[in-house]
């Protein structure tokens, strides 16, 4: 198995996506995900939502056409595509809630779940910013996208990036990633997207799937500061420490009153007559 040290990194150009679900169904292939039963319910979009089985998914969205000053319509409406799935944080919440230890940190930056260790307590589910993680009933445990790391360890591009037709996904090292984004960015500015960004360089310590949008993020139903929740930071960070720190103290004040007093004896508080008798 190789041994990978420089962080690994996604980049999404949502300018580019056609929104043909190649690298949906490439993702299903190679980690042999069932398919499960699906309805129409007014989209394109399918299915619904991330599933146990389908840790990759292109969101569909349609929004209203630009408008002038005057409230007149300037062009039609508009599709957007996102390809939507874990952005394997730098300082993830899902690996700081993650009781069992089953939620890693790989060498390349990635975030991995180690299917033995997970107890599908559901924790990370209710941390994850970005609303990733999701809960199988039938195994008892948590899946969400391991970045490839098989392939990754094999010298070999994320299934996602490989069936890309149109080039919308890039993989390589992080830092080379950040300078090909940031300059893509700038020619869509030039090209008159005023609002077009980087999302992920900036936020939960950095993110190793990045997006490049040409919208603000919220209109592709990304949240605009994600953080780790504060009840984590706080019970992680603060209260857990104090807690093991207390818990130390009680160990270490039962261990000095053995040494000066001696261990207690069987009927040392049942030497007393409460009638005073003998």
């Amino acid at each position: 198995m190789a041994q990978l040290t420089a962080h690994k990194a996604k980049l999404i150009d949502v300018a580019k996506c056609t929104g043909c679900r190649g690298c949906q169904l490439a993702c299903k292939q190679w980690n042999s995900q069932p398919a499960g039963q699906t309805e129409n319910f007014g989209t394109y979009q399918n299915p619904p939502d991330l599933q146990w089985n389908t840790w990759t998914l292109i969101r569909f969205k349609e929004i209203e056409a630009a408008k002038d000053s005057h409230g007149k319509t300037t062009g039609d409406m508009k599709w957007l595509f996102r390809k939507d799935g874990c952005m394997h944080c730098t300082d993830a919440a899902c690996v700081k809630v993650c009781p069992s230890g089953a939620l890693h940190y790989t060498s390349y930056g990635a975030v991995e779940i180690d299917q033995r260790k997970c107890i599908g307590c559901k924790e990370c589910v209710s941390a994850c910013p970005f609303n990733i993680p999701r809960y199988s009933r039938a195994t008892d445990k948590v899946y969400k996208c391991t970045l490839c790391s098989g392939r990754i360890e094999a010298d070999m591009i994320p299934a996602c990036a490989k069936a890309c037709p149109t080039g919308a996904i890039k993989f390589g090292d992080r830092e080379e990633i950040l300078k090909i984004a940031r300059k893509r960015v700038e020619e869509l500015k030039e090209n008159g997207f005023k609002d077009a960004s980087l999302y992920g360089d900036k936020f939960v310590g950095g993110t190793h799937v990045m997006y490049i949008l040409d919208e603000k993020p919220e209109v592709y139903d990304l949240p605009k500061n994600p953080s780790v929740p504060l009840s984590v930071i706080l019970w992680k960070d603060i209260f857990k420490p104090l807690s093991l720190l207390a818990a130390g103290g009680v160990l270490a004040g039962s261990f000095l009153h053995y040494i000066i007093h001696g261990p207690k004896l069987p009927d040392e508080d049942q030497g007393q007559d409460t009638k005073g008798g003998e």
